[in-house]
C-alpha cells in the first residue's frame, strides 16, 4: 500500500509492504488548504433533517454492521426473505461476511449495488413486514 505522508511540511510517498517501510519518493510540499469555520446549526434544523431521511426510507432499514465493499446482492426488489436468510455478501479487511434479514419480509428497496463501499450504518436496503 502506498500513503503520502507529510513531515515538517515534506511530503514522502511511502510503500509499506509486509510490516516494512521504504520511500519510494519525496514530493514538493504542498500549501495547507484554508481553514473554514463550520456554520452553527440549529437544533430545529438537525431535527428536521433526520426526520426527512428517515421519511424517505419506507419499511424498516438494514444497515450495514460494518465498513467495507458489497460483493454481492442476494435479492431483489419484490422477493420475500424469511429471518436469517442471506442478503448480501460485505467483505471488509479481507473477510467476507453475510449479512442476513434480521426479520421475515418482503424487500421494498435496494440501496446499494455490487461493489459500492459501504459505511457502519448505512441502509443497504428496507424490508417491509
Amino acid at each position: 500500500m502506498r500513503y503520502i505522508v507529510t513531515i515538517n511540511d515534506k511530503s514522502y510517498e511511502v510503500e509499506v509492504e509486509k510490516g516494512q517501510a521504504s520511500i519510494v519518493r519525496t514530493t514538493p510540499a504542498v500549501a495547507p488548504a484554508p481553514a473554514v469555520e463550520p456554520k452553527p446549526v440549529a437544533q430545529e434544523e438537525v431535527a428536521q433533517s433526520s426526520t426527512v431521511q428517515s421519511n424517505t426510507v419506507s419499511g424498516n432499514p438494514v444497515k450495514a454492521p460494518m465498513p467495507g465493499t458489497i460483493m454481492a446482492v442476494q435479492v431483489k426488489p419484490g422477493d420475500t426473505v424469511k429471518k436469517g436468510d442471506v442478503l448480501f455478501v460485505i467483505e471488509a479487511m479481507k473477510m467476507e461476511t453475510e449479512i442476513p434479514a434480521p426479520t421475515d419480509g418482503v424487500v421494498s428497496q435496494i440501496m446499494v449495488a455490487k461493489g459500492a463501499s459501504v459505511s457502519t450504518g448505512d441502509i443497504l436496503l428496507t424490508l417491509q413486514q
